[in-house]
């Protein structure tokens, strides 16, 4: 019998693995000033929520991009601008976390790939064809 209780709670680790803490005050709110909510809410469609993964984090139902939009919309009421916002969530979250990613670095492997899978499925085809005839 007590070899089941580890496995059981096991089981049962991911019902307990969501963030039930409290919303985030400016998660769901917006700023007062409509030009900086604008500023936020461009900032926030460009981001991606990392528990998502397929959504903005304006877009994003998640406790997780509710923390991040608080966070956006803090840093925009503080006076950062946005482009220093999103260095600091790539720093923080990672390069993945930007829909557009810089064409740099790594950021420049996800420009080029398209184009290097293009060319190397135009040169495997070109293969295929000559042996064939």
């Amino acid at each position: 019998m007590r070899a089941w209780v580890p496995i059981l709670l096991m089981l049962a680790a991911p019902a307990f693995a969501q963030g039930s803490g409290p919303t985030p005050a400016l998660a769901n709110r917006q700023l007062a000033d409509p030009a900086q909510e604008a500023e936020a809410m461009r900032l926030m469609h460009s981001l991606r929520c990392i528990q998502c993964q397929g959504q903005s984090i304006a877009d994003s139902d998640a406790a997780m991009a509710e923390t991040m939009r608080a966070e956006v919309r803090q840093q925009i009421a503080a006076g950062q601008k946005p482009q220093d916002i999103r260095s600091w969530m790539i720093d923080r979250y990672g390069e993945w976390v930007s829909f557009e990613p810089d064409i740099k670095g790594s950021g420049l492997l996800l420009w080029i790939a398209p184009f290097l899978i293009f060319f190397a499925a135009i040169w495997l085809a070109r293969g295929l064809f000559r042996r064939r005839t």
